[in-house]
């Protein structure tokens, strides 16, 4: 096994995002996230309130995506769903990248799109993580919405929503990771569903790994241990 700079455990972020998420999926997934003691969960923001409830007295901290899962709506929507999250107990805000501005040039747009998220959250002591939906982009945009999301005073920024033609890819992660150094950290997403998978983003740069199968590969290291 390739060395980590923590437990496997702390890269997760449980996630469920899935439109027909129930109140019981949710409250499983905390159950889960308490058990295995993973970084965060991460929901709609509709649940973030049940997810702080349930994760008040552990160190699990709670996500949500904000503008999910196509990063079209107004700046002023993500700003508004940003503090409702984070006055309900959010301590990460994993927003999606408005794409068309992006494909557009629109440059100016999207890093104030960006930076008035970062300035909801930042009252709250939220971190900020940029989706970028990787799959759309060539290697070359990939680099610059990494820099805009930098320059933008983002914390991470992340490959994928899950929800789009394609996941999380390793060689993505590690252009994502030379491009922002030490700045920013990766978080990997989309299609993350073994512990081959997990330790090649890692390798490849990933700080986190967002993933619904987090049980599944957990327990998969177990078994090999």
């Amino acid at each position: 096994m390739m060395k980590r700079s923590k437990p496997l455990n702390k890269y997760f972020d449980h996630t469920l995002l899935k439109p027909e998420a129930t109140r019981p999926q949710i409250k499983k997934l905390c159950l889960e996230a308490l058990e295995y003691d993973f970084y965060a969960v991460c929901v709609n923001s509709c649940y973030v309130a049940d997810c702080a409830d349930m994760l008040k007295d552990s160190d699990v901290k709670v996500a949500a995506v904000v503008g999910f899962p196509l990063g079209a709506c107004t700046t002023a929507s993500k700003v508004f769903e940003t503090e409702e999250a984070c006055k309900d107990g959010a301590k990460e805000i994993d927003m999606v990248l408005n794409v068309g501005f992006f494909k557009d040039g629109r440059y100016d747009d999207v890093r104030d799109d960006i930076r008035d998220v970062v300035t909801a959250a930042e009252p709250y002591g939220a971190i900020v993580k940029v989706i970028l939906e990787t799959c759309l982009l060539t290697p070359e945009e990939i680099e610059e919405a990494c820099r805009l999301s930098r320059d933008s005073g983002a914390h991470f920024v992340k490959t994928s929503t899950g929800f789009s033609s394609a996941g999380a890819k390793a060689a993505d992660v590690a252009l994502m990771k030379k491009t922002v150094g030490t700045d920013l950290q990766v978080k990997a997403s989309g299609g993350i569903r073994t512990l081959e998978t997990v330790l090649e983003m890692i390798e490849a740069g990933a700080d986190r790994i967002g993933a619904s199968a987090s049980v599944a590969i957990m327990e998969e290291y177990e078994n090999e241990r």
